[in-house]
């Protein structure tokens, strides 16, 4: 499970530590991929194979299967963890959301993603000002 918030500086070829913590659930390298919201999200191997098989059962072919699929395949990068605990990300992915020299990975159960400090901040405004409503559809959904 992956827990926390955690910053971190990218060195200059666009490798990033990854916690301690995180990196047990890593022995087997994980996938990188276009998130929501301009992030990164990060999947260990188990969890990615398991969002693969469930994307796989759905209509080949419908619109919103093939756009969902396109987002998250067609920007999917396999990275593993070097000696010194870091991976190294893409250079389209560290564009994608925005991510120079200064990143924020936060845990979120299954996976983590890895946001440009910038945007985490502003995301984080937007959610505690819609908080009510936030509850509101958690408690609907039966949380």
């Amino acid at each position: 499970m992956f827990l926390g918030e955690f910053a971190h500086t990218l060195d200059v070829k666009g490798r990033l530590t990854i916690p301690a913590r995180f990196r047990t659930e890593l022995d087997a390298g994980l996938v990188i991929t276009r998130g929501f919201q301009d992030c990164l999200a990060a999947y260990p191997q188990g969890e990615w194979l398991r969002l693969a098989t469930r994307v796989a059962q759905m209509p080949s072919t419908s619109q919103e299967t093939m756009a969902y699929s396109r987002l998250l395949f067609g920007g999917a990068a396999e990275v593993a963890l070097d000696t010194a605990g870091r991976i190294l990300i893409p250079g389209f992915l560290r564009d994608y959301a925005g991510i120079e020299d200064q990143a924020i990975l936060v845990g979120v159960n299954t996976h983590f993603e890895i946001w440009e400090p910038t945007k985490w901040q502003k995301v984080m405004e937007q959610n505690q000002e819609n908080l009510d409503a936030i509850l509101a559809t958690m408690a609907s959904m039966g949380l």
